[in-house]
């Protein structure tokens, strides 16, 4: 960083610190405002924290927020002594800071930062008993016509039961339980899951006033043309137990 732009950023962290001073004041004006320390903390996302360490507050607000406007950061500074202090936040705070964090850029923003240095835990798409490429190929042919993109396949690093597909549009990447690589469960059920997350990339997230929709109607049309849907939904609802004590186990 050049010096001028060193100078700038103690200037905004000056400015920063005085908002966090006034909210304690606002929220306790007979409490005593403690030594605060705030700092830009390069999360992969939209994060911010604060804490307490011996008698002093420590602030790290997410460096993706290092451009936000004052005033957003006024906000913040409410929301974040609101939720340590215990205390309603006042009205408008929260407004002021989720408009900015909610728009286009800040969300674009967050993407790139997630797809530049987030971490996937890539295993690998052979499994014991299902071959991940070979089922998305097979379901991309007889329901997609070859038109979704093959993202990266694997099947998950440890056995779960509450998550039994995912879909990661950041990093085009689909990871399937390796609960379901057995010979105990049939191959519609792994297909199923498959093409519930292939239906994610078909039919991508939508963003409608700042609120994520995931499983629009069409997706749930489009879920049940799968041709063992019943029978997979059925068999997954009698062997949760079954996948969790395994789960569990492992």
């Amino acid at each position: 960083m050049s010096p001028m732009g060193r100078i700038r950023l103690i200037a905004l962290i000056d400015d920063i610190t005085t908002y966090y001073a006034e909210a304690f004041r606002w929220y306790d004006a007979k409490r005593a405002v403690p030594p605060i320390h705030v700092s830009f903390y390069p999360y992969i996302g939209i994060n911010h924290t604060i804490r307490i360490r011996g008698g002093e507050i420590f602030v790290r607000v997410g460096k993706i927020c290092d451009e936000m406007p004052l005033q957003c950061h006024r906000g913040l500074a409410y929301i974040l002594v609101g939720k340590l202090l215990q205390k309603r936040i006042p009205p408008g705070a929260r407004e002021v800071y989720a408009a900015y964090i909610k728009s286009d850029y800040i969300r674009e923003k967050a993407r790139d930062n997630k797809r530049e240095k987030g971490r996937k835990v890539m295993t690998t798409s052979k499994g014991k008993v299902y071959d991940l490429d070979e089922i998305f190929a097979s379901l991309n042919t007889t329901y997609f016509r070859d038109q979704i993109p093959t993202p990266s396949l694997t099947w998950s690093a440890k056995k779960t039961y509450r998550i039994l597909g995912h879909h990661d549009a950041t990093h085009n990447h689909i990871t399937i339980s390796t609960s379901l690589d057995s010979t105990d469960v049939p191959r519609y059920v792994v297909e199923y899951v498959v093409f519930h997350e292939m239906l994610h990339i078909a039919h991508p997230t939508r963003h409608v006033n700042g609120r994520r929709y995931n499983h629009t109607p069409a997706f749930k049309a489009d879920e049940r043309k799968f041709a063992h849907y019943n029978a997979a939904e059925t068999w997954i609802e009698r062997n949760v137990r079954k996948l969790k004590k395994e789960a569990k186990r492992h």
